[in-house]
């Protein structure tokens, strides 16, 4: 059975919807995801309130209180039945947040082994055959092939089909993983 290693922030887990709310809350703004296409949360928002944008993911709470991503419940359930299914999450970047991420895993995901949720740094330490990640900087040394999870902040960045490809949804990962099989 081959293996799918999925991140957790921004594919599984709507960290960047959870931060912006509570950003918007705060300073009375009404910014909407798509003010931050191509772009880094710092690239938009005034210099003096970015602390605010770091220290928020190190409040209790937060991680336990973000949404689920639009269908991956349901479609990580469906491919869990063909393939190996991984969370691998660079929770180094938020040490904090180890708990947190596993109590949010455990509710959304139940179906899934915990002994499968991995906590790390560097993702080139994941054997897996697919890496489902945001960030394409992971796909540079992974082993497998990447596949980048659309987000605004990667709009910018264009899949190399011989490197990785890109899937705007779950349903898109859903339709991709499934034509995998079929064509093996």
């Amino acid at each position: 059975m081959k293996r799918i290693a999925i991140d957790m922030d921004e594919v599984t887990a709507d960290t960047f919807g959870g931060r912006l709310k509570r950003y918007n809350e705060v300073f009375e703004t009404s910014l909407v995801p798509g003010d931050f296409a191509g772009k880094s949360v710092f690239d938009v928002i005034p210099e003096e309130r970015r602390d605010f944008m770091k220290v928020q993911m190190r409040e209790p709470g937060f991680f336990t209180s973000l949404e689920v991503m639009a269908d991956a419940p349901e479609v990580v359930r469906e491919l869990s039945e063909h393939y190996e299914i991984f969370i691998a999450t660079a929770a180094m970047e938020v040490p904090t947040s180890f708990s947190e991420k596993y109590i949010w895993l455990r509710e959304h995901f139940p179906f899934l082994d915990p002994m499968n949720f991995i906590f790390c740094g560097h993702k080139y330490v994941i054997k897996a055959d697919y890496l489902i990640d945001d960030h394409a900087r992971h796909f540079e040394t992974f082993s497998g092939e990447g596949v980048l999870f659309d987000a605004p902040h990667n709009a910018n960045v264009e899949a190399k089909e011989e490197s990785y490809r890109r899937v705007h949804s779950w349903a898109e990962a859903r339709e991709l993983f499934l034509n995998e099989l079929k064509a093996s």
